[in-house]
């Protein structure tokens, strides 16, 4: 019996997906929530997993294919239909163990002459010349083996017999044949270690294979690894459900090239260098909806310069404990979202929407958070960021952020911020002109944290000293927020985060 498997609704406002990679091919087995497909929407990348186990007998939409939700994507059947095949030389062999008697008989007549197990080789050897006129006397030979050579001639009376079963019977004897070996093996005791090993490499084989993510790796990580010299099956994958990435290819090169690549700092040349490739869904709604920003609103962007000497040292000296209590490190980030969030509510316009030709004012806050991904940039919320102290923004941002990388998003938390953060500079820029996505009205860049030779006023006397600076860019909408607004909200940032004072919302 086949069931349809169909597209989930991934999100309130998904409608429509689009198919981007199958996972499983028509016959291979797929087990209850494991993947079965990806699947790309206008929020998020997604896999699909098999509400149901069984055998795929049929995929319904191809690769590249836009459906809407509730679209049957392919047909899983039981599995049934193939389990006649191993099961019919089991049903042959019924008639085989009628007709070798003598064969089972045997064994019981073993125990009373062992004692002349030392002639037992010189049988053994004998037995191939006994394997061309009597093809059915296969099956038995392995327990004939260990019998004396004075018991010879009673297999020889019985042989007679064979022959008119066995032209009949030639086909059934053959999967009896290989299946008989199994049941000699207690009293085959030279032959048994080999049978074993035999059995068990070939048992091991097939369960391994699943967990080769070989298959379901990218082109561009495979040619990677083609070039290193890599074997993806001697890989252990790290992204979404085992599958290798470009990471694990490199972190495979890394120890055999350590002392080099310490001696020399080459570039590495892209393996995308020189060829063409078709833009991701995901790519494509990004550049859809920045153009149409652009186009759609009025956008500038204002910057400062921040001392945050003083919230260095706050984090040196608080991270060992924050890391053992909160669970995660405590880096600069979550003291930028704290002060951008008490500064949007003391300044909501640059919290705030339009829709048509009103201006909405949230309630709340919520917080965007720009993470980098091998798929693109994606943007999930942190609902009400300005109800939670450091600890509690910490937690959010490493949760929504590892979740995200590894495509295990829901597609609702993509939805609703009202204002974002993106961090330029954990890549090294000192700051960016981020680009407002609608509809939201404003966004802000925080850049690398560094060491500057700067002057600094302490009782009216100008000194040089050397502080941490770090520039914030906000980029947003003349249409609703005036350079005052903006400067008003970065002059607010600026002083939360250049006081330090974060003691009272550690939140350990």
């Amino acid at each position: 019996m086949s069931e349809s498997v169909n597209l989930p609704a991934l999100g309130e406002s998904v409608t429509e997906g689009t198919v981007t990679r199958w996972l499983k091919n028509v016959g291979d087995r797929v087990e209850v929530d494991e993947p079965l497909l990806e699947v790309s929407t206008d929020k998020v990348d997604t896999e699909i997993p098999s509400p149901i186990a069984g055998v795929i007998e049929a995929i319904l939409v191809a690769e590249d294919e836009t459906v809407e939700v509730g679209t049957a994507l392919v047909t899983i059947g039981s599995g049934e239909t193939a389990a006649p095949e191993p099961e019919a030389p089991a049903a042959e062999e019924a008639p085989a163990a009628e007709e070798a008697p003598a064969a089972e008989e045997t064994p019981a007549e073993a125990p009373a002459e062992q004692p002349a197990a030392p002639a037992e080789e010189p049988a053994a050897v004998e037995v191939p010349s006994v394997e061309a006129p009597a093809p059915a006397e296969e099956s038995a030979q392995p327990v004939e083996a260990p019998e004396p050579a004075p018991v010879d001639p009673a297999p020889a009376a019985e042989q007679p017999a064979a022959p008119e079963a066995a032209a009949p019977a030639a086909p059934a004897e053959a999967p009896a044949a290989q299946a008989a070996p199994a049941a000699p093996a207690p009293s085959t005791e030279a032959a048994a270690p080999v049978a074993a090993g035999t059995t068990a490499t070939n048992a091991v084989a097939p369960a391994e294979a699943p967990t080769a993510n070989a298959g379901y790796v990218t082109p561009i990580v495979r040619k990677l690894a083609n070039d290193r010299g890599i074997d993806l099956s001697t890989l252990t994958g790290t992204g979404v459900g085992g599958r290798i990435r470009k990471q694990d290819v490199l972190a495979a090169v890394v120890p055999e090239a350590e002392a080099p690549a310490a001696a020399r700092a080459e570039v590495e040349v892209s393996p995308l260098r020189g060829t063409t490739v078709p833009m991701s869904r995901l790519r494509k709604v990004i550049a859809e909806r920045a153009v149409i920003s652009m186009q759609s609103s009025a956008q500038l962007t204002s910057v400062v310069e921040v001392d945050v000497t003083k919230v260095a040292a706050f984090r040196d000296q608080v991270k060992a404990d924050f890391a053992s209590k909160a669970g995660v490190k405590l880096s600069f980030l979550p003291f930028f979202a704290l002060a951008a969030a008490e500064a949007l509510k003391a300044y909501p316009i640059v919290n705030a929407t339009i829709d048509g030709d009103t201006i909405v004012y949230p309630a709340q806050e919520n917080l965007s958070i720009a993470v980098d991904t091998e798929r693109g940039l994606l943007t999930p919320v942190i609902r009400d960021v300005g109800s939670l102290d450091l600890a509690g923004i910490a937690n959010q941002i490493s949760d929504l952020a590892t979740r995200t990388r590894d495509n295990k998003l829901k597609p609702d938390e993509l939805a609703g911020g009202t204002f974002t953060l993106t961090n330029t500079g954990s890549r090294g820029a000192l700051f960016d002109t981020p680009i407002v996505f609608l509809p939201q009205s404003a966004i802000l860049g925080t850049g690398v944290v560094a060491k500057k030779a700067v002057v600094v006023s302490h009782d009216g006397v100008d000194s040089i000293a050397i502080r941490s600076m770090v520039y914030l860019a906000l980029s947003y909408d003349h249409r609703i927020v005036d350079g005052a607004d903006a400067a008003r909200f970065l002059v607010a940032v600026k002083n939360r985060l250049e006081g330090g004072d974060f003691a009272g919302v550690l939140g350990i």
